[in-house]
């Protein structure tokens, strides 16, 4: 009797281990896929990934602004979001916040130009 005792103990406490082992993958699992949901972007917030792009567009669109002719580049602001480019700031002419808006629009990985600038 204490042989038979001593086997469904250990046949229990196996069983133990293998849902204990279970359950700590699937909660290992879950916080890895809840980790990895926390780094993907949202309508509000960008990845890291997306932030490095959106930088890199922010830099082409400011050197471009700079190098064109005519054009006062140091009152225009520039902020990009997920590919979208915002323009702020102040300009001379019509034509001068026409410019620009061509010249972000032309910038490889631009997805489109939202105009805040005003004339001065």
């Amino acid at each position: 009797m204490q042989h038979l005792i001593l086997i469904v103990y250990g046949l229990l406490g196996e069983l133990v281990m293998q849902n204990l082992i279970k359950f700590i993958s699937a909660f290992f699992l879950a916080l890895t896929l809840m980790t990895v949901a926390g780094c993907a972007s949202t309508s509000r917030h960008e990845g890291s990934g997306e932030y490095v792009d959106d930088s890199v567009i922010t830099m082409k669109v400011k050197a471009q602004l700079f190098d064109e002719p005519n054009l006062r580049s140091g009152q225009i602001n520039v902020e990009t979001f997920k590919g979208v480019v915002q323009l702020s700031g102040f300009v001379s002419a019509r034509s001068d916040m026409d410019t620009a808006i061509e010249v972000a629009r032309r910038v490889p990985g631009v997805k489109s130009v939202k105009n805040d600038m005003r004339l001065k």
